[in-house]
C-alpha cells in the first residue's frame, strides 16, 4: 500500500501518504508546496511480511504499538517528534486516538540505525557464511541467539518506495549525510539501544536488535527520533527467562506470522489468509510484551 491508498477520511486532517502500516495526515488547511505546521501518524491494524501487507490485519495492534512508542519516547535520553503543545491544531478524531501521534515535520534522513545487541535472524545467516554482520566482523564460534561482545550498529540504506532497503556500511553513510551527522546518527543509536535494553532487561525481556530513524528539526536543527520506537514492529525482544532456558527465540514480534508464512506460502503470487488463531497468537504476544514493559 503506498501513495493515497484508502485511508480512513479525518475531520480537519488531509490524507497525504499510507505505508504499509502506517497512514499519514497534515492538517486540512495546509497549502500545497508549504510544510505542514505539524503531522498525525496514525498506525492501523494492518501487519506486513516479507514486503507484503497480509489479510487479516491485526486486531488492536494500531494502538498497542502506538502505546510502546509513546511509553519508550518518554524515557529516552534524546529528543522526539511528539508536539507537546497541539492547541491550534485540529483535534485528533476519537476514532484514531489511541493509535496516533501528533509530531513535528522533519527533514528525514535516508537511514535506517539498525542496532544489534545479539546474534540473530539474518545476521545469523550470514554470519554462519562470513563471520559477520553487514560487514561487521565478528569473533568465530558465536552460536544463533548469542549476546554479541558488544552491540554493533548495522545502517541501511532506505530505498525508494517499492525496492527492498540495503544494508550498508558506516562509510557509506558518510557518504550520504557527511561525517559529523553520520557519526551522530551511528552514536545516538547505540546510546539510545543501550538505555532501552536496560530497561528491557530489568523487566525480564530481551532487546535483541532494533532499528531507528531519525530527522532534522528545521527549528533547531536537533537530530531527532522519530516513526515508532522500541516497538514489536520495528524491535527483536525476546523472554529472558525463556532465554536462560534455553528456547532463546520466544519473541514478542510478529514472528508468529512470519514462521506461519513460512511454512505455508512459497513467496509467490499473493500470501495466504492468516488463521484466526495466528492472529489471536500475535496479539496476545504484542499484548504481553506492553504489559511486561510497562506494567499496564
Amino acid at each position: 500500500m503506498s501513495g493515497l491508498g484508502s485511508a480512513t477520511a479525518l475531520d480537519g486532517w488531509k490524507h497525504v501518504y499510507s505505508g504499509k502500516v502506517r497512514d499519514l495526515y497534515v492538517p486540512e488547511a495546509t497549502e500545497a508546496g508549504t510544510a505542514p505546521a505539524a503531522l498525525l501518524v496514525v498506525a492501523s491494524d494492518r501487519v506486513s511480511a516479507f514486503d507484503h501487507v497480509l489479510e487479516p490485519g491485526i486486531h488492536g495492534k494500531g494502538e498497542l504499538l502506538t502505546t510502546l512508542s509513546r511509553w519508550w519516547f518518554e524515557r529516552l535520553p534524546v529528543p522526539n517528534h511528539l508536539v507537546d503543545d497541539a492547541s491550534g491544531l485540529p483535534a485528533v478524531p476519537a476514532s484514531v486516538a489511541g493509535r496516533s501521534m501528533v509530531v513535528r515535520s522533519l527533514d528525514m534522513f535516508p537511514i535506517e540505525c539498525v542496532v544489534r545487541g545479539y546474534l540473530s535472524g539474518s545476521g545469523w545467516k550470514e554470519y554462519q557464511a562470513m563471520q559477520s554482520v553487514c560487514g561487521v566482523p565478528l569473533p568465530s564460534g558465536l552460536a544463533d541467539g548469542d549476546r554479541l561482545p558488544e552491540p554493533i550498529y548495522t545502517p541501511a540504506y532506505k530505498a525508494p518506495l517499492g525496492e527492498h532497503d540495503e544494508n550498508i556500511t558506516f562509510e557509506k553513510t558518510v557518504e550520504l549525510v557527511g561525517l559529523e551527522d553520520a557519526t551522530a546518527l551511528r552514536d545516538l543509536s547505540l546510546e539510545v539501544y543501550a538505555r532501552a535494553s536496560a530497561i528491557a532487561e530489568a523487566r525480564g525481556v530481551i532487546l535483541a536488535d532494533t532499528k531507528f530513524e531519525f530527522g532534522r528539526d528545521a527549528a533547531t536543527g536537533a537530530i531527532t527520533l522519530a516513526d515508532e520506537v522500541l516497538t514489536s514492529d520495528s524491535s527483536r525482544y525476546w523472554d529472558a527467562s525463556a532465554y536462560d532456558s534455553g528456547e532463546r527465540t520466544a519473541s514478542f514480534d510478529k514472528q508468529i506470522v512470519r514462521d506461519w508464512l513460512s511454512a505455508n506460502w512459497d513467496g509467490t503470487g499473493v500470501p495466504p489468509t492468516l488463521p484466526h488463531e495466528i492472529v489471536e497468537k500475535t496479539v496476545l504476544r504484542y499484548r504481553e510484551l506492553l504489559e511486561r514493559l510497562t506494567g499496564e
